[in-house]
């Protein structure tokens, strides 16, 4: 860093002195201190001018570019996630929920949903009570699944893009902690009633980000990719009548 300092620092007084030698040298020529003094001053209030167009105005132009790309490559990321893991976890997560008839019936989203019907569901799930008991279903099941899909969350973990979407850099990391504590244990089915619960609350954790991060992924697919849409509300794991087959 030091090194680079020094750099920056010699070729701002080398371009200092190319720019005094050349004024000299117009003075030499022309003997006319007045007419350089007035372009002098008028190239300095031009300087405020155009930093305020490069840093104020182009510079946001290509950040606001390069940020919508990057989201582009996010949201590629997000459907792989479901397409690989996260639709099928869902199903596996609402056979533990006590109430999950209360989501299924408000979460089949359809082509006549609005924005205002996604923020409402979505504000539905945030206040919905995920009453979760692993006794439902086979924990065996869900940590096979997992399991073998451990490498592909370890190489989501690791994609950079994930740093601008954090809500699901957490659900990521809710799912590969309940993986490992999941993996940790040889006997699902003799566990202590502490341990029943502490895995209760992992799976509660995972549950509902993953719920919320899926409700978002739909209104993505919805407002630019109709045709993923279409398939997705085919293959919805929360509506009991949804078929990938058109009928």
């Amino acid at each position: 860093m030091k090194r680079i300092f020094n750099w920056q620092v010699y070729l701002g007084l080398l371009l200092i002195s190319l720019s005094v030698s050349i004024y000299f040298i117009h003075y030499f020529i022309f003997r006319d201190a007045h007419h350089i003094f007035i372009y002098l001053i008028g190239d300095i209030a031009f300087v405020f001018f155009e930093v305020l167009l490069v840093t104020m105005i182009l510079h946001q132009l290509l950040h606001y570019r390069e940020k919508k790309a990057l989201l582009k490559k996010l949201n590629m990321v997000i459907g792989a996630f479901f397409n690989e893991v996260g639709t099928e976890l869902l199903g596996f997560m609402t056979s533990f929920d006590t109430d999950a008839s209360k989501i299924t019936d408000k979460i089949v989203v359809t082509n006549d949903w609005s924005k205002k019907d996604f923020a409402k569901t979505s504000k539905d799930l945030k206040a919905h009570d995920y009453s979760v008991d692993i006794k439902r279903a086979s924990m065996e099941d869900l940590k096979t699944f997992l399991v073998k899909r451990r490498q592909f969350l370890l190489n989501l973990i690791e994609n950079p893009s994930l740093l601008e979407n954090e809500s699901f850099t957490n659900l990521l990391l809710a799912i590969f902690h309940l993986t490992e504590e999941l993996v940790h244990r040889k006997d699902l089915k003799s566990l202590s009633q502490i341990d029943y619960q502490h895995l209760a609350g992992d799976i509660e954790r995972a549950y509902r980000s993953l719920i919320l991060e899926w409700l978002a992924y739909m209104e993505h697919l919805k407002n630019n990719y109709p045709y993923l849409f279409s398939l997705a509300m085919r293959t919805n794991p929360l509506d009991k009548n949804a078929s990938v087959e058109l009928k």
